[in-house]
């Protein structure tokens, strides 16, 4: 019999994690490396949001809490919500995660059985099908090319959706294209999921305030309102604030669906972090000055690093919407090959080979669910953008 579970055959270990961990492992043994793998801000968390947490340590709130999240923490949500989504929520509708991806994690474990199917248009977030095979589950994959955006069309999700679909797992903007859907664009999908009540939406809205000039956040039960009863809006402070290490992820859904992730909830970790909860507090509702200052920031990342790698041979860089993202198709290296005679048939020896020669880290597409791509996360000082693009480059222009 054999020790380990069954379910683990399916999984993989997060692309993103793995090649994260070997850049900081080149690192120290001493090469010039430049990490653009991890999907996280490189500012630090707003002082008011640091100070609350340390008030809250001063104050004695280190004890358990209630597994979905303390009052306070709940009551600023629905505020959130309603402020920038016209969302209403009432407090036994939301639930407080350790991250975005646990709630996510609940929320399919508590719903999905053996044969279920969950659509994830891809490029996707890399855990989101792993989690699905978790949950013993199927993740029916719906490829969204650089020619239609990186987007799902209304005729390829009508397509999908067969008896057993269970849930659509929808992100935008996009991690890891950038790619975000405007109002009229999502009107069209909420219009296929109208008809097909069967279905739900799991909708992660992690990256809503880096939205860049011409493109205007929705959520799907904001553009659709018929739609709130069978949708799970997932959020977080982690990408608005600079708080990834807090681990504070929330979501606003259906009470009977709530009830169930705070049952899954109360056997795994039973509450998130209360010092995180109180910190998460004053994100939520002390001053938002960052979330202009940082969006202002990664536009000029944006723009840096789209024009440099547009300018390179073989390379093409869409224009993200939203997010910190670029996700450039390689199409035109593929099948040339570096000067030590390796051919670069894939995506995935394209960043292999770009790290061993350039110490530059980024992650193939091939880990989102449509290649030949890669993606640059641009969370880093502009300098290191333009040094991390022109080893890029002339790596590229080595290839032959």
């Amino acid at each position: 019999m054999a020790f380990l579970a069954d379910r683990l055959a399916a999984v993989k270990p997060s692309p993103t994690l793995v090649i994260t961990a070997r850049a900081g492992a080149l690192k120290r043994e001493g090469h010039d490396v430049i990490a653009l793998s991890a999907g996280e801000p490189d500012f630090d968390t707003p002082a008011h949001i640091g100070a609350a947490g340390k008030a809250a340590i001063d104050a004695g709130k280190t004890r358990y809490t209630a597994p979905d999240g303390i009052v306070e923490l709940k009551e600023a949500i629905a505020r959130k919500f309603k402020r920038e989504n016209d969302l209403e929520y009432g407090l036994n509708q939301i639930i407080v995660g350790t991250g975005g991806k646990q709630v996510l994690f609940n929320a399919l474990l508590a719903t999905l059985n053996p044969g279920d199917e969950v659509l994830i248009p891809a490029p996707y977030w890399v855990s989101y099908p792993d989690i699905v095979e978790l949950c013993g589950a199927k993740p029916v994959i719906l490829p969204c090319p650089a020619e239609q955006g990186f987007k799902l069309t209304a005729a390829a999700l009508n397509a999908a959706i067969k008896p057993k679909t269970k849930w659509l797992i929808f992100n935008s903007p996009s991690n890891p294209t950038g790619a975000g859907y405007s109002a009229a664009e999502l009107k069209l999908l909420t219009d296929v999921l109208l008809a097909h009540p069967h279905v739900w939406i799991l909708t992660d809205d992690m990256y809503e305030h880096i939205a860049f000039p011409g493109f205007e956040f929705v959520t799907p039960a904001q553009v659709e309102p018929r739609l709130i009863d069978r949708t799970l809006t997932l959020n977080g402070v982690s990408k608005a604030y600079a708080m990834t290490g807090w681990r504070i992820g929330y979501a606003g859904g259906p009470k009977a669906l709530i009830d169930a992730m705070r049952m899954v909830q109360g056997q795994s970790t039973t509450n998130p972090s209360s010092i995180s909860q109180w910190a998460a507090v004053a994100a939520l509702d002390g001053p938002q000055d960052y979330i202009a200052e940082s969006r202002a920031a990664f536009l000029r990342r944006r723009n840096l690093v789209v024009a440099a790698l547009n300018a390179i041979g073989g390379i093409e860089c869409p224009l993200p919407e939203g997010a910190f993202y670029v996700y450039p198709s390689i199409a035109g290296l593929i099948g040339k090959r570096t000067p030590a005679g390796v051919e670069i048939a894939t995506d995935e020896d394209f960043v292999r080979e770009l790290l061993e020669a350039t110490g530059v880290a980024v992650v193939h597409g091939a880990a989102f669910g449509l290649s030949p791509h890669f993606r640059v996360s641009y969370a880093a000082a502009d300098e290191v953008l333009a040094d991390a693009c022109a080893r890029i480059a002339k790596f590229c222009k080595d290839l032959a």
